[in-house]
């Protein structure tokens, strides 16, 4: 038998024993054997093999090759065992890696912009090499067993943030496991060491009352009501993105954290090490962007529902606010307002002279958004000329169908430069000549009939590649489209979001969610997770999105409490599909007796009784009085990156309960928001952080530092402004 001892030194001894004349063997006089096992030991390491006749054993020394570190124009490089890694400095404090195999670093900008140049301090040594960038250092370590590099992160004052799991002894792990794929790309793990200290927070938007995403997996793709957006901030006092737009799954687990993605070409993160969430927050937005300035009417209140389906009872609504005096900046033309969908125009028996409708709108001070969806129906009249120029989503097998609602469809590419051109060009001339320029872009995950993510081919490769990307670029469509056309104040709604969503004017909205207390309270984590992960613009359907019957005592109340906590999210929108008193109610007819989509009951804030309307339209004034503040909150995200909607670390990240608190939140650094998120519900808790005192918006003044137990009955809300701020509020909800 063959007896191989593996020592922590360059070379290591093989002792085996002699035939029949004296001559050693390895194992047996078998051949194949001899390969197999040589196999073996040169795929662990190469090697020099030395036989010695008179000690009659084997003794191996380690190649000496071409491994090891290298420093090339301020960049860190280290090379072994067929694998290149790029460790680069990306704005302050921030570094990036990337790590192929047997090839070249691929130059990918798929969320992360171009920055100014930093000059990085680095060093390099025999096993070891340094980068540092301001407050974040990488240490690698040469692995002499492997050949591989190991890389561990510190902040400035060296503490340990984050580190690769490494080979893990006998284990042979690969922090960076590239899985081969048939075809030349591969599955990719990469795998960090757990820290049970540590909380993290990010990561989008996902349908759970879950804050603190520690111990938590989640899949790296998007769904309706799911935004995947991997970046985490982490109260060690780091930031993470991984920049791979790949299907995937993220798991931070006790014992390790891991990044998968199912199929890429190479490695991609960045990292940033700050003092406080603030900070960090700041460098990711100059990483990947920030939201333009948000314009004057996305400060007050938007009116839609499941649909007004033609021009004359959209005008009505309008009107009626304006005969109550209701405030109002927006109101929303919803879905299949158009022919076919990819038509991207009016339907004429239904809204006969849009730009009338408009001109109307804009004199009442109403600006109108319309519903645009990426399918492309194959009766529309543009399938042809998509199909033709290769402007569509292609399914990799089977029927080439994305989606069967409201007809047979397939999603425009809005990876293709050309496709999304294309797009624009259209929407121009039958929305945008007409004094169009907010839009609605619905069904932006895309909206699968069937999530096969692995089943769908875009321009820029395969769905499980890069698809996560998605819909970054559909809204990158309309902004550029705007951009061109001289605007620069843009914000288009969108049902999903990737890293750099952001700088595309995308305010998200947390898709078709259903009209109960626990979805509720799954709202505000998702707001607030969004907000860490870069999206500051961010809202919800106030009263869920399906369901809900207006004459319903039960529902009037869980209306009645999302509507106040959505006068402090980011923007403030009523929407809903809502149960009419028929189902023949729901029915649309042409003129013909064909039959055209659906619509749904009645939910405008007079729809639901007299003594709900005289809560709501409390809410919209008040609002309306938030204007000022309101408009300099998105001042800051606009030049920093600030979410609107804080976590209570955000502002207090020297509290440690702070970083616990997740049913009440800030919004911006003066306001205090503690919604009543459970049915019958009439008081709460509310925790008052400390160095500050607290007025109630409804009544008394009280010192921080403390819990206390709030009065919320129907028609209040608990929200405290800080150290005295915004007195003028006081009493007027």
């Amino acid at each position: 038998m063959l007896i191989i001892s593996l020592l922590p030194s360059k070379k290591f001894s093989i002792a085996h024993p002699r035939n029949s004349n004296g001559i050693p063997h390895l194992c047996s006089p078998k051949k194949d054997n001899i390969v197999i096992i040589f196999s073996i030991i040169i795929r662990v390491s190469p090697v020099i093999v030395e036989y010695n006749d008179v000690e009659m054993n084997f003794t191996m020394h380690l190649e000496d090759n071409k491994m090891g570190f290298q420093q090339t124009n301020n960049k860190l490089i280290c090379i072994g065992a067929g694998e290149t890694i790029v460790i680069e400095p990306w704005g302050a404090n921030s570094l990036r890696a990337r790590a192929i195999l047997m090839g070249d670093i691929l130059d990918t900008s798929y969320a992360l912009l171009p920055q100014a140049a930093s000059e990085a301090v680095i060093t390099v040594e025999d096993k070891t090499a340094t980068i540092q960038n301001g407050k974040i250092k990488a240490v690698v370590t040469l692995n002499t067993w492997t050949k591989l590099c190991e890389i561990s992160y510190y902040n400035h004052e060296n503490k340990l943030l984050l580190r690769e799991l490494g080979s893990e002894g006998a284990l042979h792990l690969r922090s960076r496991h590239f899985k081969p794929i048939l075809g030349g790309d591969y599955r990719l793990t990469a795998t960090f060491a757990g820290n049970n200290t540590e909380k993290l927070f990010g990561m989008g938007q996902y349908q759970q009352d879950i804050l603190n995403v520690k111990n938590s997996t989640f899949e790296l793709a998007h769904r309706n009501s799911q935004a995947s957006i991997p970046f985490v901030l982490s109260s060690s006092g780091y930031g993470f993105l991984w920049h791979n737009p790949a299907i995937g799954r993220a798991t931070f687990g006790q014992n390790r954290t891991e990044w998968v993605a199912e199929s890429t070409k190479q490695l991609d993160y960045w990292i940033t090490a700050g003092d406080t969430p603030a900070e960090i927050a700041e460098a990711y937005a100059n990483a990947t962007g920030k939201v333009p300035m948000m314009p004057e009417y996305g400060l007050g209140f938007w009116q839609c529902k499941l649909r007004y389906w033609n021009q004359e009872q959209l005008l009505e609504v309008a009107r009626e606010h304006k005969r109550r005096n209701l405030p109002i900046d927006v109101i929303v033309c919803d879905f299949f307002h158009w022919p076919y969908m990819g038509d991207f125009r009016f339907e004429e028996e239904f809204f006969p002279d849009p730009k009338a409708m408009v001109d109307e709108l804009k004199e009442l001070g109403i600006e109108l958004m319309v519903s645009v969806w990426p399918q492309i129906d194959y009766k529309s009249e543009n399938f042809g000329e998509m199909f033709e120029k290769g402007f569509l989503v292609k399914s990799e097998l089977g029927v080439n169908i994305s989606m069967r609602f409201g007809g047979e469809s397939v999603f425009y590419d809005a990876t293709n430069p050309e496709a999304r051109k294309y797009v624009w060009d259209k929407c121009k001339k039958n929305y945008y000549e007409h004094g169009i320029k907010v839009f609605w872009l619905d069904e932006a995950e895309p909206e699968y009939g069937v999530y096969d993510f692995d089943n769908y081919r875009y321009h820029m490769g395969p769905n499980v590649q890069i698809g996560n990307v998605y819909p970054q670029l559909f809204s990158r469509t309309f902004y550029d489209g705007l951009k061109a056309e001289g605007h620069d104040d843009v914000v288009n709604l969108v049902r999903c979001a990737w890293a750099g969503s952001q700088r595309y004017g995308a305010l998200v909205w947390s898709g078709d969610i259903h009209s109960d207390y626990q979805t509720f309270r799954r709202q505000i984590c998702a707001g607030l997770n969004m907000g860490i992960a870069g999206i500051p613009w961010w809202t919800t359907d106030i009263g869920g999105f399906g369901g809900g019957n207006p004459d319903d005592e039960n529902f009037r109340k869980l209306l009645v409490r999302w509507f106040q906590w959505g006068t402090f999210c980011p923007v403030m929108r009523l929407h809903g599909d809502r149960n009419p008193s028929t189902l023949e109610g729901r029915k649309v007819f042409r003129k013909d007796e064909s039959e055209s989509l659906f619509t749904g009951g009645d939910n405008e804030v007079w729809s639901y009784g007299e003594d709900v309307y005289e809560i709501l339209a409390k809410y919209i004034h008040f609002r309306e009085a938030m204007r000022p503040y309101t408009r300099e909150l998105m001042r800051e995200a606009h030049e920093t990156g600030a979410p609107v909607m804080r976590t209570m670390f955000y502002e207090f990240p020297d509290e440690e309960i702070c970083w616990e608190l997740k049913e009440q939140y800030m919004f911006g650094p003066d306001v205090l928001v503690a919604p009543i998120v459970y049915e019958n519900t009439y008081e709460r808790e509310v925790y008052l952080p400390q160095g500050a005192s607290w007025t109630n918006v409804h009544s008394n003044v009280y010192e921080g530092g403390q819990n206390i137990l709030v009065n919320a009955p129907l028609e209040n809300i608990p929200v405290f402004l800080r150290n005295g701020s915004h007195s003028e509020w006081v009493g007027t909800i």
